[in-house]
């Protein structure tokens, strides 16, 4: 898992893909309004890494869709909604 600093607007994780132009937009998006947070590109990831780490997406989104943004270990968003996404970070 990789960190992007920013302002604190609570536990940030995106699960992402290298290649997905949508995750590359979400992770732009946050870095433009300046929140921190942290992502995973899965398609990066190798073995019993990748898999724990798709077992934990699909706990979220089934679909195991990408990106998915998990906020505070409480919901999820699926896809790239600016609104959606600035809701969650309170902005």
């Amino acid at each position: 898992m990789k960190h992007v600093d920013g302002s604190d607007r609570g536990n940030i994780i995106i699960y992402t893909l290298s290649t997905c132009v949508w995750c590359k937009k979400t992770k732009a998006f946050l870095q433009d309004l300046g929140v921190g947070y942290d992502y995973v590109d899965v398609d990066a990831l190798k073995g019993e890494e990748r898999q724990k780490t798709i077992q934990e997406i699909k706990r979220w989104n089934p679909s195991c869709s990408f990106p998915s943004i998990v906020i505070n270990g409480e919901k999820c968003i699926v896809g790239y909604d600016e609104k959606k996404i600035r809701e969650a970070a309170g902005l």
